[in-house]
């Protein structure tokens, strides 16, 4: 049996302390009204908040970034690794830090 250690593109550390192979979608397309990062409060999910933070404001959005912790809330998306990226009610990415110039895409 053959073992293969993952591309650091592939695997990001998530809070949790293990790895997770992100998930990123494509631009999200027409207007965008709610943009959310999820995570559990630690560095990296704060760090995503920031970085998402600066992104919407460099792109002129006139959205606010709302950060949720709630656990709760965070499973009704579904995604199994955080920090998460949720524009317009659909998860756009997932267990990476995301930063400024590639959030840029998803605005």
């Amino acid at each position: 049996m053959a073992f293969f250690k993952r591309n650091k593109e592939e695997a990001a550390p998530c809070c949790c302390g293990g790895n997770a192979a992100p998930e990123t979608q494509a631009p999200v397309t027409g207007e965008i009204t709610s943009i959310k990062v999820l995570g559990a409060g630690c560095k990296s999910c704060h760090q995503m908040y920031e970085n998402t933070v600066k992104a919407v404001q460099a792109a002129g959005l006139g959205v606010g970034v709302e950060y949720i912790t709630d656990m709760e809330k965070v499973m009704q998306y579904g995604a199994m690794s955080m920090p998460v990226l949720v524009v317009n009610e659909k998860v756009v990415s997932a267990g990476k830090v995301l930063k400024e110039k590639e959030l840029a895409k998803f605005f």
